[in-house]
């Protein structure tokens, strides 16, 4: 029992946790999964079907239980929802309500996004499924519905349980595309910042909102076992990708990498087009209401409903869930629309965790083996910051990665290859240095090879490095768009570097004559969402 009370899922206790000492570093099982939500393409993955926990990134299920009974007329935003001796008596985040208050199902959303509290969850799941047992059985059988064949809910919170709730990366980005298509009319809430309730202001742990061009939503999570989990949801230029981000080790580490996701891979979603059509969501096999029956009821015949595509059988009701792995069945119609489909860039493999990492209790679970594909290149993501520190990946995972590498600060080296791409724009000075580089590579014409043209000022500004030229002057241009004052002078340009195999095109602006102008321009672009670094010309 006192593993279980010492995992819990408030930030604050988390704060807390982190100041203490752990035995060989905090190191808990990493994944992580970034998919296009138009097409459903895989931008990046790494250990995406291994078993994790979720903690509070649970409540995502507990609303979209909740939004389907407010759809069927069940619910709505003023009914009232009263709170159980049980559901106060649960572990913070919470509200702290008394026995017997209530709380409208509109406050009880907000609680949930912004202050994921854990009594207000309890009281959605009694007030909806009569039960905590109950409502736990349909959260898992419409996570099966939806294709999230290796998530099985066993509380509505995420709070630890013996077994405690699992899922995959994989499966969460599922979810995350279904409630945001499905219920259109109420994922606005999860923008939420602040939620101000009976006298307290209560702040969204999704730091990401307002500091990451795009993010929208939508959930965070911790437990000790768990590690810092967050799902996130980013949108812009018509791109829309999800995210998830399971085992950091900190709730800073856990938001920089998420950030460096969304930033390195929303430019290469789709603006337009799906995998598959949208199909009519099939009902559950069985509707329970909420009030606790003494008898068992006969199910009576119901009226097959309608639907769009061909009726593909529902998974029959589930129990009360239990410690086992489910067999895989075909997908229903249901989750056709949300199951990722294979990308054409290589995904990276698990790797084996160290030995002195902390192990996943599974108690009584047979893990559930992850593909495997093969390595593909070194994981580095997210531009350096001002004091040259780099971005790595938790230090008890070893991967290879889709995702575009940035460049890192170096010492003066011989590089192989070197050329510079001026693009075109309006201003004179621009157009000559085009001319410059042109005739400066007349003299190697023998050789693929070009000098880097140098260009007027000290200092440049780098904003990444990607697989793909268009990308990086794409990068340029946005940043051009939104920090047009510091960067009125600089000119815009692309490097193709080679290195360790590998091409790579440098997104930098050059032409800044003192250090002070150059890191003024980086500020400016790191608050629009940018990722930045100054460094000598």
């Amino acid at each position: 029992m006192a593993v279980a009370v010492a995992a819990v899922a408030s930030p604050a206790e988390a704060a807390r946790k982190k100041k203490r000492p752990a035995g060989g570093g905090y190191a808990p099982p990493y994944a992580a999964m970034v998919v296009d939500a138009r097409t459903g393409r895989t931008l990046h993955a790494v250990n995406e079907d291994a078993p994790r926990i979720p903690a509070s990134i649970t409540k995502v299920m507990t609303l979209y239980v909740l939004f389907e009974q407010m759809e069927r007329g069940r619910f709505n935003m003023n009914s009232e929802l009263t709170v159980s001796a049980h559901a106060a008596r649960q572990e913070p985040s919470k509200i702290g309500f008394a026995p017997g208050e209530t709380i409208t199902v509109r406050d009880a959303i907000l609680a949930l996004i912004t202050k994921s509290a854990n009594d207000v969850a309890m009281t959605v799941a009694e007030n909806v499924g009569g039960s905590e047992d109950e409502f736990a059985r349909m959260m898992t059988a419409r996570a099966r519905s939806l294709g999230m064949g290796r998530t099985t809910f066993y509380n509505p919170h995420g709070l630890p349980h013996s077994p405690p709730n699992m899922t995959t990366a994989r499966d969460l980005t599922i979810l995350a595309r279904a409630i945001q298509e499905r219920f259109p009319r109420y994922y606005p809430m999860f923008s939420t910042r602040v939620f101000n309730y009976a006298g307290g202001a209560y702040r969204n742990h999704n730091k990401l909102l307002g500091r990451i061009e795009g993010v929208d939503g939508i959930k965070t999570g911790y437990t000790r076992l768990s590690g810092f989990n967050l799902m996130t949801s980013a949108k812009a230029d018509g791109r829309h990708v999800v995210s998830v981000v399971l085992g950091g080790r900190s709730g800073a580490s856990r938001d920089k990498i998420m950030a460096d996701l969304v930033v390195a891979t929303l430019p290469r979603a789709a603006t337009s087009g799906r995998a598959s059509t949208l199909v009519a969501e099939a009902p559950e096999a069985e509707e329970r209401a909420p009030e606790r029956a003494p008898e068992r009821i006969q199910e009576r015949p119901r009226p097959a409903a309608p639907v769009v595509a061909a009726a593909v059988a529902e998974p029959a009701p589930l129990p009360v869930p239990r410690p086992r792995v489910e067999t895989q069945a075909p997908l229903p119609a249901a989750a056709r629309a949300y199951a990722p489909v294979p990308t054409t860039t290589p995904i990276a493999p698990p790797r084996p965790v160290s030995a002195g990492a902390q192990q996943l209790q599974l108690s009584g679970m047979r893990p559930v083996a992850a593909t495997t594909t093969p390595p593909a290149m070194r994981w580095s993501i997210g531009a350096p910051a001002a004091d040259g520190k780099i971005l790595r990946p938790p230090a008890n995972v070893d991967v290879t990665s889709s995702i575009a590498k940035v460049a890192e600060p170096e010492a003066a080296q011989p590089v192989k290859v070197a050329a510079v791409h001026v693009p075109p724009a309006p201003d004179a000075g621009v157009t000559t240095l085009a001319k410059v580089a042109e005739k400066a590579a007349e003299p190697a014409r023998t050789s693929e090879s070009r000098p880097v043209v140098a260009t007027a000022g000290k200092w440049i500004i780098q904003l990444g490095a990607t697989d793909d030229e268009a990308k990086a002057r794409d990068i340029l241009a946005r940043a051009r768009t939104k920090a047009a004052g510091p960067l009125a002078d600089a000119t815009p340009l692309t490097e193709k570097v080679e290195k360790g195999g590998t091409t790579l095109f440098r997104a930098r602006f050059a032409g800044f004559d003192d250090s002070k102008d150059a890191e003024r321009a980086c500020a400016r672009l790191k608050r629009d969402g940018f990722a930045c670094f100054a460094a000598r010309g």
